[in-house]
């Protein structure tokens, strides 16, 4: 498994990348949504979790601080929760701030409310 971290045991990797990493890039997603930001900004923002993450790894574990490749890794599973945390604030923002328009239909995604005969959606109340 040292595929995806050079640290010699995989705990340095999931408290690093995964814990301390995956939670600023999960409000990372979340504060893009809710600032109605396109989502292409994540990238960007995710290369610089990325970069404090190798840090991280360089300094409190003893890891490599410039390797394209666990840079990559870290970018690329950092970039995954940013994303889904991305979908689910706007799959809530949706719904919620245009309830007669969309209706949620997972966590991660809504779809518009379906008009009757008559061309008028439901009522419906927050």
């Amino acid at each position: 498994m040292g595929f995806f971290w050079e640290e010699p045991t995989p705990l340095a990797f999931l408290l690093i990348t995964l814990a301390l990493g995956g939670g600023a890039a999960w409000m990372t997603g979340r504060a893009v949504a809710g600032a109605w930001e396109h989502p292409a900004i994540l990238v960007g923002y995710t290369a610089l979790l990325a970069c404090a993450a190798r840090f991280l790894h360089f300094a409190l574990a003893g890891g490599s601080l410039l390797t394209g490749w666990y840079w990559s890794v870290d970018f690329l599973i950092l970039l995954a929760i940013a994303g889904l945390s991305f979908r689910v604030r706007r799959a809530q923002q949706m719904t919620t701030q245009y309830f007669w328009l969309y209706e949620r239909t997972s966590p991660i995604s809504w779809r518009e409310i379906e008009a009757d005969a008559a061309g008028k959606t439901p009522d419906a109340t927050p």
